[in-house]
């Protein structure tokens, strides 16, 4: 346990207690032994106990984690450039995976309104039915009705779709799977539970979808990384329903030559809580975040394998910029300062190097839409993939 941590109040660590016994049941039933995409899909979704599922405040400078949206409006502002563009060329609607707090739902569609390219539907998929009735409760009180109507909550992906696909920090909630090398053979780590709690516990790799994807790899001995099969599946599922749009991907991540490095031989995977990073996804079960960085890699090959095309893969600062985030902000006058100051301290986090700029990435795929996207007219860096 790090003990630079917060402490949980009694309530919360009591909830705790409920989650690790229901992961401690499902360990049992399994004759001791889930692999860690089980627990971490647990750990996160549980029906009213996962991280997702209950009512713990995730968001923002009260929550674990800042999103983009919860940074500054600029973000849904200069996104809604290319979803305008994209709107014009499919007259359709728009598929928000995971809303979060519905912010980005709220200024997007407010943006599109200004500049009259509103979708036909705005629909949201959202798992966890504690954050729909968060996003519910908000988009009431601060759409207006005209705008309110359009959006709509969905429990599966639709079966054909034409519009735009927007998903910001979905790839990296999704369970992961871990594996390590050895001289000889390859395991999967999982997690079993003893006298002091969940332990870390290894068993030879199955002969499952992992070992191809894990066989690819030529991983050396003594390596740890993430395999996330739910990414592929995501992806794949959204080919199949899109007829004719662009599904746009914003997460933290690398390339395939970068995420698999030598030196990144502990994999990615991090929890967050109250805004502190570790590396324990043990700790505290229920109330912290747990992530994996995405291989944008696989993700861009399972796009193309499944019929799509690759629109474009940029840092999250050039897609701003080339979508035009200085222009919006031109929108207020640097004269006024309590007005002006604020937004560009945002716009210094969402574009810096050193905060969300570079080590947030987007890709766009498409499906009958052959002009190119305004967000990667420069410093597309497709051929990295």
């Amino acid at each position: 346990m790090n003990p630079t941590l917060p402490i949980p109040d009694d309530d919360a660590l009591a909830h705790s207690q409920l989650l690790t016994e229901h992961i401690q049941a499902e360990i049992a039933a399994h004759q001791g032994w889930i692999d860690f995409a089980r627990f971490m899909h647990l750990a996160l979704y549980a029906p009213g106990l996962g991280y997702y599922s209950g009512g713990a405040k995730k968001f923002g400078k009260a929550g674990d984690f800042v999103t983009a949206p919860e940074i500054s409006p600029l973000f849904a502002q200069t996104l809604a450039v290319q979803a305008a563009q994209v709107l014009r060329q499919t007259s359709g609607d728009i598929l928000e995976l995971g809303a979060g707090t519905g912010r980005l739902a709220i200024e997007l569609l407010q943006e599109l309104a200004r500049s009259e390219q509103l979708p036909q539907q705005y629909l949201i998929l959202e798992v966890s039915a504690h954050l729909r009735e968060v996003q519910q409760q908000r988009l009431a009180e601060s759409l207006p009705a005209t705008l309110l109507q359009k959006v709509r909550w969905l429990n599966a992906l639709p079966e054909n779709f034409k519009g735009l696909v927007l998903a910001n920090e979905v790839l990296d909630a999704l369970p992961v799977h871990l594996v390590s090398t050895s001289e000889n053979r390859t395991l999967e780590r999982g997690v079993a539970f003893g006298e002091q709690g969940f332990v870390w516990s290894d068993r030879p790799l199955p002969d499952t979808l992992l070992q191809p994807m894990q066989a690819g790899l030529d991983l050396p001995p003594g390596y740890l990384t993430e395999l996330c099969p739910a990414a592929a599946g995501l992806v794949a599922s959204l080919s199949a329903m899109l007829e004719h749009g662009v599904a746009i991907f914003i997460d933290y991540g690398f390339p395939r030559r970068e995420y698999y490095h030598p030196q990144r031989s502990q994999g990615t995977l991090m929890c967050h809580y109250r805004h502190y990073a570790h590396d324990n996804p043990f700790l505290y079960p229920g109330l912290q975040d747990i992530t994996a960085h995405v291989d944008f890699s696989a993700i861009a090959q399972t796009a193309l394998q499944n019929g799509l095309q690759l629109k474009g893969y940029c840092t999250q600062a050039q897609f701003l910029i080339n979508c035009g985030i200085t222009e919006l902000l031109s929108r207020v006058s640097p004269h006024d300062m309590v007005a002006y100051a604020p937004l560009a301290a945002e716009a210094q986090k969402l574009l810096s190097p050193a905060e969300m700029g570079e080590i947030f990435k987007v890709i766009a795929f498409g499906k009958g839409c052959e002009h190119p996207l305004i967000g990667f007219a420069s410093g597309d860096k497709s051929h990295a993939l």
